[in-house]
């Protein structure tokens, strides 16, 4: 034999045994087909062919909950006419276990499971609503939101299997997602996936499209935008998130931990059947159900919502707990950790933006202030934050929202602390970048180890501070630790302000304007000025007054006022043609003392330390 001949064997053999890998790889795991042209009653049909299955019978399994949300979603609710058959096309024998299981017989002739999905924005029973952007949606040649995990499940005992995921689309949609396609053509798509993890953490939404792409430094950032009534496009919700990422990207050292993030975005002309808005984050994506509102209030939400949820890219992407890391999607046990997952990523929103320079000192104090209000107005404070994480799901589960409260004041003690220990060189961003290289994304701590492992990253008086105020019933030092930084806290404060009427105001969302409701507990001023219910108002001294700048209105140019002086407010009024008619009301300012609650503002007598020390807090906002 030539050895040319020698060579073509040789080829022929390793490009058979590729071959045969490729194969077998093929048959070793999930082929998942959605169809999305065959809309029935509001149902999508989902085939899911079986990988390899050597046991007599298996149970397949449609998430109870899934990370991110706390709380119970069964999402096999939504699945009907589920039937497994062999590959000859032989239907098998399916007892449904509970709501989100089917245990199959004669397992191992198994070939493929077919059923049918509902969505979830649609659910007729109040009980059946679940959070928007968590759920599901099929609008017939409109939208389909599919959040994977309600639509695929696994096979028990196989949730590391891969999965390749066929979606087959209407004519001229297109996928948004964080997924690089392995194909695509006009009528379909092609991904594939590690592992369920990976699928359920790997949002798309499919619709006609209206997307901007961002690049920041290496990571490729995608906004897409489905917005029924078309008054909300992604060009300008790109422009508006651009400088929150930017800051991001500055925040966390220059680069991002990601090389592709995509921002999904349903934007109904009203708020959904759960009455809630908001996001779900996701490792390389988040899903938004913003409904449509006024165009500075949409940017401020969508500003503060998206600095939220793209933080989740550092935890829990990279920084992870074993219950985290190995989710089980029916019955999980819950990290006591919540007030890292989700305390520390809302802390970071917000200060993000002030370290950044992209709002101002007393813009930032007033949202700390309303965590710390709502935080001791709805919740157990004595309740230690670990005990209430690891039973969130049952026992505590009306004190969740916490964890967006107190669990960002968490985040401030911890990171003035650490500022104060090192001499304002090292903070909560250290921390978690260092906690990030010690993990990653393929390591888990354990939970009962993560305190004792930050204070052996830190310092040994930070364990001391988990210990009294995170797994403890203290109250955090707030008083205390802000004064560290020459920001005076006071719980309750009498102050001299100048009143605007003590009126209930509403909102007329047809004419776009703030109104009166109520003047049953108006005080001496707005009776003095005549306020009568149902008036507009359009502007103070000439200033018009709108539904983005009446705080600004009222908090700042109103209190300029001195007492005594004349005041005009224009309103706008019914006649009795039942015209609105502008009308000026005149009087004189008035100034009464209102008691107010959680008062924060920057020290006048603050020291030189206390200063300093605020400047590498919030960089250099002396």
């Amino acid at each position: 034999m030539t050895s040319k001949a020698l060579l073509f064997v040789f080829s022929f053999n390793l490009y058979f045994l590729g071959y045969a890998q490729q194969q077998e790889a093929s048959t070793s795991r999930y082929n998942v087909t959605i169809d999305l042209t065959q809309v029935r009653d509001d149902k999508v049909p989902v085939t899911v062919k079986a990988p390899p299955v050597n046991q007599k019978e298996i149970t397949y399994i449609m998430p109870k909950i899934v990370p991110g949300t706390y709380s119970v979603s069964d999402f096999g609710r939504f699945v009907t006419g589920f039937k497994a058959y062999n590959a000859k096309g032989d239907t098998l024998a399916v007892t449904k276990l509970d709501t989100n299981r089917w245990k199959i017989n004669n397992a191992s002739s198994l070939d493929r499971v077919t059923y049918w999905v509902d969505d979830t924005f649609d659910a007729q029973k109040r009980e059946e609503v679940l959070f928007e952007p968590g759920g599901t949606n099929i609008e017939e040649n409109k939208n389909f939101l599919l959040n994977p995990f309600g639509f695929v499940g696994y096979f028990e005992g196989m949730k590391q299997v891969p999965y390749e995921l066929n979606i087959t689309k209407p004519q001229g949609f297109y996928g948004s997602t964080s997924l690089q396609a392995m194909s695509s053509t006009a009528s379909s798509d092609k991904y594939l996936l590690p592992d369920y993890m990976e699928l359920a953490d790997s949002p798309l939404m499919y619709n006609r499209p209206d997307t901007t792409v961002l690049n920041l430094g290496g990571t490729e950032v995608l906004v897409s935008v489905y917005s029924p009534s078309g008054r909300v496009t992604s060009a300008p919700i790109a422009a508006n998130v651009k400088n929150i990422l930017e800051a991001q990207r500055s925040y966390l050292g220059g680069t991002l931990p990601v090389e592709k993030y995509a921002f999904l975005i349903y934007v109904p002309e009203r708020v959904g059947k759960s009455g809630s808005y908001g996001a779900l984050e996701h490792s390389y994506s988040s899903v938004y159900f913003l409904p449509e509102m006024p165009a500075e209030q949409f940017s401020s939400t969508i500003r503060d919502v998206a600095a939220h949820e793209f933080f989740h890219i550092v935890t829990p992407l990279s920084i992870h707990s074993e219950e985290i890391g190995n989710f089980d999607y029916i019955d999980p046990k819950m990290s006591k950790h919540l007030w890292l997952y989700e305390g520390v990523t809302e802390y970071f929103a917000s200060h993000v933006q002030a370290y950044e320079n992209l709002i101002d000192l007393e813009e930032y104090l007033q949202k700390v202030r309303e965590n710390i209000i709502t935080s001791r107005a709805y919740y157990n404070d004595t309740l230690p934050f670990t005990e209430m994480s690891a039973k969130v799901l049952d026992k505590y589960e009306d004190q969740y929202g916490n964890v967006y409260q107190k669990g960002a004041l968490i985040g401030l003690v911890l990171d003035i602390k650490l500022r104060e220990l090192s001499g304002g060189t090292y903070g909560l961003r250290n921390l978690m970048l260092d906690l990030a290289k010690t993990y990653g994304k393929e390591n888990s701590f354990k939970d009962e180890e993560l305190f004792d492992k930050i204070a052996e990253l830190t310092y040994p008086e930070i364990r001391e501070f988990f210990r009294k105020h995170v797994e403890g019933a203290e109250s955090l030092p707030l008083a205390e630790t802000l004064q560290k930084v020459g920001i005076r806290y006071e719980p309750t404060a009498t102050r001299q302000v100048i009143s605007y009427g003590d009126f209930t105001p509403g909102f007329d969302q047809e004419a776009g304007k703030i109104t009166i409701v109520e003047t049953d507990e108006m005080d001496a001023f707005g009776k003095a000025m005549g306020f009568k219910p149902g008036d507009q108002l359009l502007a103070l001294n000439g200033t018009e007054i709108t539904p983005q700048n009446i705080r600004e209105i009222i908090g700042e140019k109103l209190q300029q006022v001195k007492p005594g002086e004349n005041i005009t407010i224009t309103v706008g009024r019914e006649n009795a043609k039942g015209k609105i008619k502008k009308k000026k009301l005149k009087g004189k300012a008035t100034a009464r003392e209102r008691q107010s609650l959680h008062v924060l503002e920057p020290d006048p007598n603050a020291t030189p330390e206390q200063k300093a020390l605020r400047a590498a807090w919030l960089n250099n906002k002396v």
